[in-house]
């Protein structure tokens, strides 16, 4: 912050308050794209992960009982 003669605090221009916004925005913008990534990385890790045995077991149980099977 500058200061004039006086000691008083200038007061801030719009086109400078305009630029800190734009760079707000953009650094938040930044940030939710590298969370956006980060999370199609993790989901695409889950979703490559083969199911678990106990899982499809429970599966099967679950049809069969709706199915009249068992």
């Amino acid at each position: 912050m500058k200061r004039d003669a006086k000691g008083m605090i200038e007061p801030m221009s719009n086109e400078k308050r305009r630029r800190q916004a734009k760079s707000s925005l953009d650094e938040a913008r930044l940030r939710q794209q590298a969370i956006g990534v980060k999370l199609r990385q993790m989901f695409d890790d889950v979703v490559a992960e083969p199911v678990p045995d106990e899982f499809l077991d429970i599966l099967r149980r679950a049809d069969a009982k709706t199915t009249g099977e068992g």
